[in-house]
């Protein structure tokens, strides 16, 4: 077969562009460095529990577009993200409401809640917030930040937050009302099955041929002079063999166990928000789809620092990566018969929704529909 294109990475932006790709007649080769397609949202089954096997994925999106393009290949359920904080034993909801406001200070209307959070922010003396602690503590006051914010997000991050920047918390999530929904989104849910079926179905085309296990920096030259268009979603400044520099990542590394029981914490996610716990949260995979199993599968999730070899997960956004960023970017351009996409082509925290959109407008654009 003679492609049109060449994807590298079977994960959601890749398996979009391929699909509609294949609709418009073009013939595409997706080759995968891992042993299976989907990407980060790649579920496998386990004694009949749908294990999220890079991390919680919950998918969200107040698109409507969206939300019918991912329902063509899946069926989702009605799950709602209303994760729980773990400090020291102390349990908080998320994300920070009024039940959370009440379990911490005893408040019980609004009213008193907003008049807790300005008394606390007074500390800042109305100075506009110059990093994630001043940003934080303007949101919600000094309690809240101290046991729930401050340590997690330093585990996160591996960097104390007076070190980062105040953008990473701007959107942080705080309701006057007594509503645990993490999202404020229209539609939510969790697809039942798992996410591999829906990468599976995009990529089920003749026009379509899937390889795993195939590492495109063995044969990059070979790929480039051949195919006469290739989209890109790794690593963008592995691509230039870091010839600018090296771009910041946050990995990630997982323990998952299964228990010889039902139920393990009560719920999907618990953060953990103190120094002393090393990992950040804890998954029970089979509350996603509301499982009665007699087993159990949880997860710990620990942060640390990216090295080579290391599987990138989040980009860290601050100056110097993004100054480095666009200078990566503008030799994409000029590049010409590459496409860079996704989180780590674009160098971008998406969630799935994110990068839903940016595959579609960005094949609608390649093949002008």
């Amino acid at each position: 077969m003679s492609y049109d294109y060449l994807v590298v990475g079977a994960g959601l932006f890749g398996a979009i562009f391929a699909h509609e790709a294949a609709l418009k007649g073009k013939k595409v080769k997706v080759i995968e460095k891992r042993d299976h397609i989907a990407g980060n949202i790649y579920t496998k089954e386990v004694e009949g529990i749908q294990v999220h096997e890079y991390g919680a994925h919950i998918f969200h999106t107040s698109d409507k577009e969206i939300w019918d393009y991912v329902n063509q290949f899946a069926e989702f359920n009605r799950y709602t993200n209303s994760p729980v904080a773990n400090y020291k034993g102390e349990i908080y909801n998320l994300p920070f409401n009024m039940n959370t406001f009440n379990k911490l200070w005893g408040v019980v209307t609004p009213a008193e809640a907003q008049a807790k959070i300005e008394e606390q922010k007074a500390i800042l003396g109305g100075k506009t917030p110059e990093n994630l602690e001043e940003q934080a503590i303007s949101l919600v006051g000094t309690d809240i930040y101290e046991k729930l914010i401050k340590d997690y997000t330093e585990k996160q991050w591996g960097k104390a937050c007076t070190e980062l920047p105040a953008f990473i918390i701007r959107r942080l999530p705080v309701r006057l009302t007594y509503d645990n929904n993490y999202f404020n989104d229209t539609y939510h849910g969790i697809p039942i099955g798992g996410y591999t079926q829906i990468v599976e179905k995009m990529l089920d085309h003749d026009n379509i041929d899937v390889e795993t296990g195939v590492d495109f920096f063995a044969h990059k030259e070979e790929y480039l002079a051949t195919y006469p268009k290739i989209v890109f979603t790794g690593m963008i400044d592995e691509f230039f063999d870091y010839e600018l520099g090296e771009l910041e990542y946050r990995s990630l590394r997982f323990e998952t166990e299964t228990l010889d029981m039902e139920n393990y914490q009560g719920n999907a996610v618990v953060n953990y928000t103190d120094a002393k716990t090393p990992y950040t949260r804890i998954i029970e995979h089979k509350h996603f789809e509301y499982g009665k199993q007699p087993k159990t599968i949880i997860t710990k999730e620990h942060s640390k620092t990216w090295e080579k070899g290391d599987e990138p997960y989040y980009p860290v956004n601050n100056d110097r990566n993004n100054h480095l960023y666009k200078a990566y970017k503008a030799k994409a351009e000029e590049q010409g018969n590459v496409i860079f996409g996704g989180r780590l082509g674009q160098y971008r925290y998406y969630d799935m929704h994110q990068v839903i959109a940016a595959a579609l407008q960005c094949v609608r654009k390649e093949l002008g529909y």
